[in-house]
């Protein structure tokens, strides 16, 4: 693992406008440069479009006067940050030859790498820009040397810059607007960040399309996307500028400004270079094959028209002293608002029971056996039923729960086990292990007072020949109510109950079936499911208080390492990504020391994982052998144990 964790930090800065005052504007950049560069040290500092000028000078772009202005005023921002650790982006007009361009300009170390016109001009409603630019396609697919601020610059849409580790590409405002974006092509050659300088002005409406825009070109290119738009000071004759400025990763919104400020607003995020790298490797179809080139693109598909720019290092950002970015603490429920969560719960539980409805369809009118034990798994697993049932127009009747109380079960989970079949409207039956696991460990000569997990498994494997053969019994199918953390740590008996012939919970972790079982009891007004979600989690297999979570580990923790882990994050990266999400709630030693186990055990417990019964994907982590998660059972865990 590299220093930066694969991670750049770049920040966007929509700074105090001051149009046609190229001076003035000069020293806002210079200013917001140095504070940056002093204080968080960005790889990347990104401005708006036209920032040097302002963009809404109008009819005096054609002054020599202005270009001539804002060039100087380039110079003296080279000269004033050539010691500055990050590159900084600027928007300016630039002349070459007898047009005139609207350019991003790459300065750093007090040279200019690059000038990268815009190539689509708007010239339609408020925007006049064909007026007084040229397209930077006219420039063909060469880059071009040009004088610019007293240095010889390369200027020319078809370049990326390498910076640290990343590859960056430019386009300019209006170009994410259109069919085929200049980004498009940058992404398929290689750039895993955009940089967008931009000045969009504000309309009803018009924000979150562009937001949406913006995310969805996150997530069809697979990159970062940094969008950086101009705002006060800018000409209000006949607009406004909210100064709209966001950073997307993967389609994902990970940083954005608060618009309509009367003062210079910043945001920064550190971009996950990885993740972006992991995802394009794992979609298949991130390719040039089967793109039709457009003629008017002055690019073949091969990607070798591109200058490829070499920018230095990245600076010197200290990312173990916090990102800055949000880490989900449990990413498989989610961060948004009490609205969102409800429906992502209403989403999943939807996604289970269309999967058990089209099994029980394809089997014909038949029963369901499901072992309910007054935890939180097999109360799932019920409620599932039951909206499976309801919306297949059959009677929950049809529904067998079976309460199995064996040596360790508490007098609050038999209780529940009891009640909540009855609060559901099945039918339901009680059936007590205890004779025939004594018999068994007669039978197998194991002493009862050694508590081992001999006498665990035991108890597992009586309960699931007892749903099998009460399903056989019945006509039914036995639905599982094992869960995916459960597969994942291993935390299950095989052929116990590990098996069954539908698993509902398959792919649903813990953290999110507590989230979907206390939300189903707040909308149904159960008791019965709150206690439920409010008991401790527990196998309950021998006498006396046996806290899974004291064994294996939080399930919050767990379920957090198993999301970054099935993405390909490096076990050293998952711990940073821990200490920042649970900062204050769990040491650096503690979060080592679970993750150790979790490795581990996740590595032992593939050979439960291979045999797996059926149920359905529900999200982007799923452990089935016949559907993403395909691993020998005689992997050795050394590697990643090393790691960290």
């Amino acid at each position: 693992m590299s220093d930066n964790y694969h991670f750049i930090r770049i920040s966007a800065v929509s700074p105090l406008v001051h149009v046609a005052c190229p001076e003035r504007n000069a020293d806002e950049i210079i200013a917001e440069s140095k504070a940056l560069c002093s204080s968080i040290r960005p790889s990347v500092i990104v401005f708006p479009e036209l920032c040097v000028s302002g963009y809404t000078c109008g009819e005096l772009f054609n002054q020599q006067a202005l270009y001539e202005g804002s060039e100087k005023a380039v110079e003296r921002i080279l000269r004033e940050t050539a010691g500055l650790e990050a590159a900084i982006v600027v928007g300016a007009p630039v002349r070459h030859g007898a047009r005139l361009y609207n350019a991003a300009i790459m300065l750093r170390g007090g040279r200019i790498l690059g000038i990268v016109p815009k190539a689509y001009l708007p010239g339609n409603g408020e925007f006049y820009e064909p007026r007084y630019f040229e397209t930077g396609t006219a420039l063909g697919k060469e880059v071009v040397n040009v004088k610019y601020a007293s240095c010889e610059a390369p200027m020319g849409i078809l370049q990326l810059f390498r910076i640290g580790d990343a590859t960056i590409g430019i386009e300019v405002c209006q170009d994410i607007w259109t069919p085929i974006p200049p980004s498009t092509y940058a992404a398929l050659s290689g750039a895993e960040v955009i940089l967008n300088l931009s000045a969009s002005d504000e309309e009803i409406g018009k924000h979150e399309y562009r937001r949406n825009m913006i995310g969805a070109t996150s997530s069809r290119l697979l990159c970062g996307y940094v969008y950086c738009s101009c705002g006060f000071g800018e000409s209000s004759s006949d607009l406004v500028w909210g100064a709209s400025s966001m950073i997307y990763e993967n389609g994902a919104r990970i940083a954005e400004n608060e618009r309509y400020q009367l003062e210079a607003t910043r945001i920064t995020a550190d971009l996950d270079l990885e993740a972006i790298r992991q995802s394009r490797a794992k979609y298949v179809n991130y390719s040039r094959d089967g793109i039709l080139w457009a003629d008017a693109w002055p690019y073949t598909g091969t990607g070798a028209e591109y200058r490829k720019v070499e920018c230095g290092p990245a600076a010197g950002t200290d990312f173990k002293a916090g990102l800055l970015r949000s880490v989900d603490p449990h990413p498989f429920v989610g961060s948004g608002s009490e609205a969102d969560k409800t429906a992502r719960c209403r989403e999943v539980l939807n996604m289970q029971v269309s999967g058990l409805a089209t099994r029980l369809k394809h089997l014909g009118k038949c029963r369901s056996v499901i072992g309910v034990s007054g935890g939180l798994d097999s109360a799932l697993a019920l409620i599932v039923a039951c909206e499976t049932y309801d919306r297949l127009g059959w009677p929950r009747e049809l529904i067998l729960a079976v309460s199995m109380p064996g040596f360790g079960t508490s007098e609050r989970t038999h209780g529940n086990a009891l009640e909540l079949p009855a609060k559901m409207g099945v039918e339901s039956r009680e059936i007590s292990i205890v004779p025939a696991c004594t018999q068994h460990f007669k039978d197998i000569a194991q002493d009862p007072s050694v508590h081992d997990l001999t006498y665990e498994n035991a108890q597992a494997r009586e309960r699931t020949q007892i749903l099998m053969d009460l399903a056989g019994k019945e006509g039914g199918i036995v639905i599982g109510t094992g869960d995916l953390s459960e597969l994942a740590l291993g935390w299950c008996t095989y052929n116990g109950d590990h098996m069954s012939m539908y698993g509902v919970n398959a792919d649903v972790p813990k953290t999110l079936i507590r989230e979907i079982v206390g939300r189903y009891a707040a909308a149904h007004g159960l008791d019965v499911l709150k206690d439920i979600v409010d008991t401790p989690i527990s196998p309950e297999l021998v006498p006396g208080v046996q806290p899974t979570e004291d064994i294996v580990g939080p399930y919050e923790l767990h379920d957090f390492f198993l999301y970054h882990f099935f993405s390909g994050k490096a076990p050293e990266k998952i711990l940073l990504l821990a200490e920042n999400a649970f900062a204050g709630s769990y040491s650096h030693e503690e979060l080592y020391k679970w993750l150790k186990v979790f490795v581990k055990r996740f590595f032992a417990s593939q050979f439960k994982r291979s045999c797996m019964p059926d149920g359905p994907k529900i999200g982007s982590v799923a452990l089935s052998p016949r559907g993403d998660w395909r691993m020998s059972s005689d992997t050795s865990a050394e590697l990643w144990l090393n790691a960290f």
